[in-house]
């Protein structure tokens, strides 16, 4: 049993993980990969995510981001490694998390108490996060805490999100969902990213999706529009509480009061991003 409800851990995670996830829909750190001599796109992308784990293969990539078609990350992984090396990626990625930040949040923000504070909080949520099985959150961890506390704030939401999302590929697993599969679950509540987007940004073409899809159907998970079932949403909300608890440790690793504090101060940040235009409307629906 954890001391905290496990929504109250989720509910926290939702408002840190933004701080992170602004980076992958900014133009600065595609243009300082661009400079390492990195293709703007899925290379950069994948490069940035996967460089905490050295130059590794295709294989390490696709089984560690579970939902990238492999061919997809055979065309841009180990050539990455070839055009600039992991150590020169890392730099390259918190310089454009600084210059991402400095521009959507502001000087103010940066200059806070409550950005330090946040920072603090959230750094010392990481320090209950276990390495075990979690290869993402470990290769993080392992990289320096910066100094300047915006970029400290980033480096924490980082771990903390990587640290869930190691353990939601298990939660995954065990409800015998694909890579596809869960992405096309996903995008079915109408919260996600859209299915061009996916499909784009992951590699995968229009027919595996429609495969995909239909084999949802026939676990009776989705419906013949492609909505969620009541089994659908059963399944999800499975997931998800077991993903729950297996995040559960940062959380009361801080105490309640601490976790609401964190909660507070990085949602006020991250509505701030997303009325910078963070996260663009665009990209988000079941479109």
């Amino acid at each position: 049993m954890t001391n905290l409800e496990a929504s109250t851990g989720r509910h926290c995670h939702n408002a840190v993980s933004p701080l992170h996830a602004s980076v992958y829909f900014a133009p600065e750190p595609q243009d300082e990969l661009a400079a390492l001599g990195l293709e703007r796109g899925a290379m950069a992308y994948l490069a940035s995510r996967a460089a905490p784990l050295g130059a590794i293969d295709a294989g390490t990539v696709t089984a560690t981001f579970y939902n990238f078609n492999h061919e997809h990350v055979q065309r841009y992984i180990p050539a990455a490694w070839t055009l600039t090396p992991p150590h020169a990626v890392l730099t390259a990625r918190l310089r454009g998390a600084d210059r991402t930040l400095r521009r959507l949040l502001g000087k103010e923000a940066l200059m806070s108490a409550d950005l330090t504070e946040a920072a603090e909080l959230a750094l010392r949520a990481t320090e209950a996060c276990r390495r075990e099985a979690r290869p993402l959150y470990a290769a993080n961890a392992d990289l320096p805490v910066p100094e300047e506390p915006h970029l400290a704030l980033w480096h924490a939401a980082t771990l903390l999100r990587e640290h869930r999302g190691d353990g939601h590929l298990a939660a995954l697993a065990i409800a015998g969902l694909s890579g596809i599969e869960a992405l096309v679950l996903h995008n079915a509540t109408g919260t996600a990213p859209t299915s061009a987007l996916f499909m784009r940004t992951r590699g995968w073409s229009a027919q595996q999706w429609d495969t995909a899809r239909e084999h949802l159907r026939e676990r009776g998970l989705l419906d013949e529009a492609g909505d969620l079932t009541q089994a659908g949403t059963t399944l999800r909300g499975e997931a998800e509480a077991l993903t729950d608890r297996l995040d559960a440790a940062p959380y009361d690793h801080l105490g309640p009061g601490a976790t609401a504090r964190l909660t507070e101060l990085a949602g006020g940040f991250s509505k701030t991003l997303r009325a910078a235009g963070a996260f663009p409307a665009v990209h988000f629906g079941k479109g």
